[in-house]
């Protein structure tokens, strides 16, 4: 489909959906919830099909194109650490320009960057070459006064270029045909590149790029153009002409443009490279196609327990729920064909981080389901008719669901705005997925229960967790959970002191790279991997590479420092027949870098502070305060058992622990949204007495949607492999976490903060002034 016909498919929906919410006539709602549900299905369907063309995988599940970078001496001197770092981080800026696409980037030796793209063509191939060796030193210099005169006698010979002066070239394009021009500019430049803050390319009527310069950059610009009104000055990038344009008057905001010859494609490509120039030369050494770095048979056994998970959950919610358990069926079906065709549509790249955010959306979509059919059975409960109940139950989990997946949202939207790499992908995903779970449960499932009705449903048969009538008091131990948990936390940060660097895997901290060519025969990833999974080194990433002429191919291995001998002793033994021989042996810096580590917890902190003001607007700063502790202390407690049991955090990790980041607000507002309710209908007994009740009357769902999950998950942790074990066991170990927290740590301490503070919560949710309670 093409763009202009996706944006007016996407206005239809949009005009079709504020119809359906505006609309109060059951039939026409009915209707219209029907034609919606269609489009939206076409749509995704179109943007999927077929789906080798439409999915784009990352590295770890398909392979790519790899770089070997090398950076240029400049007058024979080395290069310097903090110039290969600077490298570092033009090209994954430069690199993001491609989109969401989650490349490889890591310094290799002392001069060489590598870099892996996923999933490229031709096309972007070139592209990205071009983008990986731009140097984009960007200059300005004056026009001498005189050029028109001086430029003829210096190229006869009649007169010496001026003290100062140097001659360079200028091509113009007229009538399709080049011409070459000579101006006189400055030996030394007027403005440099590094007053240049960043560049961004505009239309008007043609193409080109303006220029955001420093506070520095702009007072020199407007001095340099006030001085010279009515002269000319060239602005240069890497030595050559771009434009010579005339000082109308002086400039003075420190903005700027360029304008010319460009098309759409060069005027983007030199608003990337004039925002991130490099400080050094840059050459491509080698460049290969790359085998995916999970390896074939870890993503087939990955899919594989994926699909048994969900069809043991799908089995589970059938025979739980009965005829609305189809309904939810269904609805995880649209919504899982809702999220791949709108991530097709936007070409994001699908990666194992991407792939932890769809399990949190799969759970998330399961939750909606499981909250309105709780609720479904409370409003049957009281008498009402199955119409009646059907109506009440959407009615009052919609609140609940609404803030739920709010705040999942203000922590992936902020995740996306401020984050890096694999955390942006990770984000992308959960926002797409929040966005397709919402709209499955609240709108198609509420049709197809309405159309139930209407062809003739009268009863429905709901399983039951917890029976009626049960009263744990979980606040009145409330000590005894602090304390567990106080211990466990203590622990894991313990053991993740005493471990220390051990706590980190070579994304982390780099190590070796060891690049082999096997001479005797083909060998595949898999044998690999099987032997070095003996030396008992962690998961470490392996990948085939391809020369570009096909005629050569390499196992290429990222280990932990000192590691490449055992490895290379190891696989001679192993696989004699392979004759292994030793193509390339380096050390490889981290994927972790200081900026990627720090704009990712900038993110999580700017998200909990966006949780806070929030849950603070639509609950109380009690619930704030409890929802963030909760928070805190299921990351805590993951990243410490993680430590307790001796793993290494990789980059993969980060996604997973960012799930039970999303799972664990989620699972602490549905507790939090009870609570309320029955602040507001004013109900009897102490604030304990009334945290206590709302907490039991969402065991059932908080266990059902917890086992769910954790079933789903347990599946990828037992069948999925080595390769997917550390990420599976982080996500089951969050799902425990967070479940736990939710029931004891978040209501507790919403209730201490509130006695500590003297409120009244029931005065405060109504939006009382409040009043003074005693501490007791």
């Amino acid at each position: 489909m093409s763009p202009v016909a996706t944006f007016f498919s996407g206005l239809v929906i949009l005009a079709v959906f504020i119809w359906y919410l505006i609309t109060d006539l059951p039939r026409r709602k009915r209707v219209l919830g029907s034609i919606l549900t269609v489009l939206a299905m076409a749509m995704a369907l179109q943007a999927v099909y077929p789906p080798d063309e439409k999915i784009n995988l990352g590295l770890d599940l398909q392979g790519g194109t790899s770089f070997l970078l090398r950076l240029e001496k400049i007058e024979g001197k080395e290069v310097d650490p903090k110039v290969l770092e600077q490298a570092v981080g033009v090209i994954r800026k430069r690199i993001d320009s491609f989109g969401v696409s989650e490349p490889i980037i890591t310094p290799e030796g002392k001069d060489r960057i590598l870099v892996q793209i996923p999933g490229l063509d031709t096309g972007k191939i070139e592209e990205a070459r071009q983008q990986l060796q731009k140097v984009a030193k960007l200059e300005m210099r004056m026009v001498h006064d005189q050029n028109d005169q001086l430029i003829p006698q210096i190229e006869a010979g009649a007169a010496a270029t001026p003290p100062g002066w140097t001659v360079f070239s200028e091509k113009i394009e007229r009538g399709g045909k080049i011409h070459e021009n000579k101006l006189l500019l400055r030996t030394e430049p007027d403005i440099k590149g590094h007053h240049i803050q960043s560049g961004y390319p505009f239309y008007d009527n043609h193409w080109g790029v303006g220029i955001q310069f420093t506070s520095e950059g702009g007072a020199l610009f407007g001095k340099l153009t006030a001085a010279n009104v009515g002269k000319r000055f060239a602005i240069l990038l890497d030595d050559e002409i771009q434009s010579a344009p005339v000082i109308n008057d002086a400039i003075y905001g420190g903005r700027a443009s360029i304008t010319g010859r460009f098309s759409e494609k060069e005027a983007r490509t030199l608003a990337s490279v004039l925002e991130n120039p490099l400080a050094v030369p840059v050459k491509i050494a080698e460049e290969r196609s790359v085998s995916s770095s999970l390896g074939a048979d870890a993503i087939r056994s990955g899919i594989w327990a994926g699909l048994s998970g969900l069809a043991l959950v799908f089995f589970f919610v059938v025979v739980y729920y009965r005829y609305v358990g189809f309904t939810a069926i269904f609805c995880l079906l649209i919504n899982f064909i809702l999220l791949v065709g709108i991530m097709a549509m936007f070409n994001v790249v699908l990666t194992l981080p991407g792939i932890a955010g769809l399990i949190l959306t799969i759970g998330l979509a399961v939750d909606a389901n499981i909250l309105i059919f709780e609720r479904l059975r409370e409003e049957l409960a009281s008498g009402k008719s199955l119409k009646s109940a059907v109506e009440g139950a959407f009615s009052k989990a919609f609140s609940v669901i609404f803030d739920a997946n709010a705040t999942t949202l203000i922590m992936a939207g902020i995740l996306f705005w401020y984050a890096t790499g694999p955390v942006r992908g990770f984000a992308v995903v959960l926002t797409i997925g929040v966005i397709t779970s919402v709209f499955s449960a609240m709108v198609v499932s509420r049709n197809l229960l309405e159309w139930s009705l209407r062809a003739g449903l009268e009863k429905v048969k709901l399983g039951q967790l917890i029976p009626d009538g049960v009263n744990i008091n979980f606040l009145g131990r409330r000590r005894l959970w602090i304390f567990l948990s106080t211990l466990l936390l203590i622990a894991g940060v313990i053991a993740f002191a005493i471990r220390g660097e051990k706590n980190f895997g070579i994304d982390f901290k780099g190590g070796d790279l060891l690049v082999l060519e096997a001479t005797g025969r083909q060998v595949s990833v898999d044998e690999v991997r099987e032997v070095v999974k003996g030396i008992e080194l962690g998961e470490i990433p392996i990948q085939k590479e391809t020369e570009k002429t096909g005629d050569k191919e390499f196992i290429t291995i990222r280990s932990p420092i000192d590691t490449a001998d055992t490895i290379l002793t190891e696989l001679r033994e192993k696989l004699p027949d392979a004759t292994f021989t030793e193509h390339r042996r380096d050390t490889v810096g981290k994927l972790v870098g200081g900026e990627l580590a720090e704009s990712s917890l900038w993110a999580l902190g700017l998200g909990m502070l966006g949780i806070l003001i929030y849950v603070s607007a639509r609950f109380e700063v009690s619930f704030a305060i409890g929802a963030l502790v909760s928070l805190l202390h299921d990351i805590v407690l993951t990243v410490g058992i993680f430590a307790l049991t001796g793993r290494e955090l990789s980059l993969t990790l980060i996604g997973a622990i960012l799930t039970i980041a999303g799972f664990s607000i989620n699972d602490t507002i549905v507790v939090f949204d009870r609570i309320r309710e029955g602040l507001q209908g004013g109900r009897k007994g102490s604030l304990e007495e009334l945290m206590n009740a709302s907490i039991n009357e969402t065991l059932s769902r908080t266990l059902l949607t917890s086992g769910l999950t954790f079933l789903c998950v347990l599946m990828l942790y037992i069948f999925g492999g080595a390769v997917l074990n550390d990420f599976a066991f982080t996500i089951l170990v969050g799902i425990i976490v967070g479940t736990y927290s939710s029931i004891f740590i978040a209501s507790t301490t919403v209730l201490w903060w509130a006695k500590r503070t003297g409120r009244d919560l029931a005065a405060e949710i109504r939006g009382g002034r409040g009043e003074v309670v005693s501490e007791g």
